[in-house]
């Protein structure tokens, strides 16, 4: 199987980023979300300009 990551279009909260991360890691999108949030408060807000870059690189999910 092919896998490729795309932002979420159905586990949204703002753009779909963790949403697709934890649907291409098969896991619940809550941990992604509270790692990213550790990632913001323990990398000194580096979490906020990753996130930015994120949703500008990756694509969003095809379909629906």
């Amino acid at each position: 199987m092919d896998k490729t990551l795309y932002r979420s279009k159905k586990n949204r909260m703002i753009a779909g980023v963790c949403g697709g991360i934890a649907e291409y890691f098969d896991i619940d999108p809550t941990i992604v979300r509270l790692l990213w949030v550790l990632f913001v408060f323990l990398g000194v807000g580096a979490g906020i300009p990753a996130y930015i870059i994120a949703w500008v690189i990756i694509p969003e999910e095809p379909g629906m």
